[in-house]
């Protein structure tokens, strides 16, 4: 024996390491069930069960419709079985079970006097009472169908329901994750996590459930009324079951595996396909179709042999058993022909072939069953690992209210590293009510990590940031983040109509506030002459507007937004300097009466700026006005010289 311990929390468990030589049958299906009811696949099912939960009412139906269907196929073999007698009566008494007789005296009696009775009924039925029965057939087969659909139908509205609300919890949770976990993650990861891994475990739902509830029961009853009637025939039938489980558990294994590798190529294909549309221009400017084709195709080939593998992993179970299934049958066929020839009853012998019949297809789609939960664990595993990531910004429990407008930043001995890289040290900077604050520095001297830790997208190791003297940490996300209005060098802006755009900066906005916000920010004029006017959509990041008109429309969203504090990081960076002084003006407007912290490399930007920030290597070297810092000749007025001489 030896102990396997799950990757997933789940307690250790021991696994039995399988032998082959001088194993009997039932020691590999004990083998098999441990395994097939390993601790992993239990917790899945439980985390399965608890997506279902609150659509138990329609999961409930689902199983008593499994239960009618179960009911219906033993109430079929029984009616035909009747009709058959009745149609051609035996002359021999039939032989009675040798279960009766391990019956309680009282019940042996009953069972026996009902099986006379039934074999005189059968004997002397009349034509209106055989016509009476053979019509009784296709009212339970009405019944045995309308019980599939349902069962079928109620627990696949179960599993899509189910698998779209774990969809939108997956959709919410990433998020609400922080930055760092965002950065680390591609996207293509992201997007296969949500739209493959989920469409995975659909399928997995959508085939399992009626599996799981209504073959088991057909099994169990047509089982039972078989072992009932004819107990050594069912034996013989059963005989090879346990060899029939061994490959379930060998190639479901592989299936799981297999399944894994597949996920993981999804996301990489989707990461691929999203890298190459986003960045088109580059692929192909320098290009690169051909090497993009190429990884394509490699990741391709490998998603292809590992779809092989799965699909031989659930189809070879079904081909060995059906294998069996033939071996089973010859027993059976031996034992009439040569031990019990002439101890059963035309009518005992189409019910049990029906019945072996009706049994054979729960038996293969239980063989793929395995196989399809590998799949859905594969799947769900990787979900529930996002589910519990945890975002390292922690909301606090009560939060305290936080209103910015007239209120003093400050930043108080601040410490902040990206994992080992140290970025900010010992900070201290107090913005006052209504000033423009400049950030200036090289790159990397961590001007845009303290608008961040501002905006709260991480908290710093060290010190604290406090807004009219409430920590921002007291105060939750949602809440810091309304008194804030941001406008980046690369706008953000989605495949929506203009207006749309605009209105992102405060929803439910009315028709002339968005109008006089694109007013303020020169933009009205532009927006005017379009085919659609406020109705253009603007295609995938706004890639039918030029860079000066994007970046108006975020402007326009940041006055719209109406918030006391404002952020700019680089607005005018990538601007040409005709359209940089349209967007200053716009800015100018924008930055009235709010404060302000503006990150520039165009010192020509910031020169009537009330305070300018110099940052070297985390720190803050230098502080004040434009004329003040020149004169002092530290690093700002080097910066200064360089771009004005330039």
């Amino acid at each position: 024996m030896r102990l396997s311990q799950h990757g997933d929390g789940a307690r250790t468990t021991p696994v039995l390491k399988t032998q082959t030589d001088g194993t009997s049958g039932k020691n590999l299906a004990r083998c098999a069930l441990r395994r097939l009811l390993s601790g992993q696949m239990t917790l899945f099912l439980r985390k399965l069960l608890k997506l279902i939960a609150p659509y138990r009412i329609r999961f409930i139906g689902g199983i008593l419709s499994g239960v009618l269907f179960a009911v219906a196929n033993a109430a079929l073999m029984g009616l035909l079985k009747l009709v058959v007698d009745m149609i051609y009566p035996s002359k021999n008494a039939p032989t009675p079970s040798s279960l009766i007789q391990k019956l309680p005296a009282f019940l042996q009696q009953f069972v026996e006097s009902f099986e006379q009775w039934l074999t005189h009924f059968k004997a002397s039925a009349s034509e209106s009472q055989v016509v009476f029965f053979i019509l009784l057939i296709p009212v339970v087969m009405f019944f045995r169908v309308a019980a599939a659909y349902f069962n079928f139908y109620l627990l696949n509205w179960v599993a899509i329901r189910a698998i779209m609300d774990l969809r939108t919890q997956l959709f919410s949770h990433l998020q609400n994750l922080s930055l760092s976990f965002l950065h680390r993650t591609t996207t293509g990861e992201l997007i296969s996590r949500i739209s493959s891994d989920t469409y995975a475990l659909s399928k997995t739902l959508s085939n399992s459930l009626p599996v799981m509830i209504r073959e088991p029961l057909t099994l169990i009853v047509l089982g039972g009324v078989l072992i009932w009637q004819q107990p050594m025939l069912t034996l013989l039938s059963v005989i090879v079951v346990p060899l029939c489980v061994l490959p379930i558990v060998i190639y479901g294994r592989k299936t799981r595996k297999s399944s894994e590798v597949i996920q993981t190529n999804m996301a990489e294909l989707t990461n691929i396909m999203e890298e190459a549309f986003s960045g088109n221009r580059i692929v192909k400017a320098f290009n690169l179709e051909d090497p993009m084709l190429k990884r394509f195709q490699e990741k391709t080939r490998v998603y292809i042999n590992h779809f092989m593998r799965v699909v031989r992993s659930m189809e070879l179970p079904s081909t060995f058993i059906e294998f069996m299934a033939g071996v089973g049958i010859a027993l059976i066929m031996l034992y009439l022909g040569v031990f019990a020839k002439g101890k059963t009853t035309m009518g005992d012998m189409m019910q049990f072939i029906g019945s072996i019949m009706l049994m054979y297809a729960p038996i293969k789609a239980l063989a793929r069953l395995h196989g399809q939960l590998e799949q859905g664990r594969a799947s769900s595993q990787r979900i529930f690992e996002m589910l519990d990531e945890q975002s390292s910004i922690v909301e606090p429990t009560h939060a305290t209210p936080l209103n910015a407008v007239g209120k003093e930043i400050a930043f108080s001995g601040i410490d902040f590293s990206y994992g080992d890289k140290a970025i900010l040290h010992e900070v201290n900077l107090t913005v006052k009510p209504g000033q423009l604050v400049a950030l200036v520095g090289s790159t990397g001297s961590g001007k845009t990590t303290l608008t961040n830790l501002l905006l709260r997208f991480y908290d710093p190791q060290k010190g604290k940031i406090t807004i009219g003297g409430t920590d921002i940490r007291e105060t939750s996300t949602h809440m810091l983040r309304q008194q804030m209005a941001v406008v980046t060098q690369d706008s953000i802006l989605f495949n929506d109509t203009i207006r749309n755009n605009i209105a992102l900066g405060r929803p439910g906005a009315t028709e002339a506030e968005i109008v006089a916000a694109a007013k303020t920010a020169h933009a009205h004029e532009f927006i005017v002459e379009k085919t659609g006017g406020y109705d253009t959509v603007i295609g995938e990041k706004g890639a039918l507007l030029s860079g000066g008109q994007k970046q108006r429309l975020a402007i326009a969203r940041a006055v719209l937004r109406n918030a006391p504090i404002l952020i700019l990081d680089e607005a005018t960076g990538a601007l040409d300097t005709a359209t940089e002084r349209a967007v200053q003006a716009a800015l100018d407007e924008l930055m009235k009466g709010r404060t302000t912290l503006c990150i520039a490399h165009r010192l020509s930007t910031i020169l009537h700026a009330d305070v300018i920030v110099v940052l070297e290597q985390g720190r803050i070297v230098e502080m004040g006005r434009h004329d003040e810092l020149v004169k002092r000749g530290g690093g700002y007025q080097k910066l200064y010289e360089l771009q004005f001489r330039s």
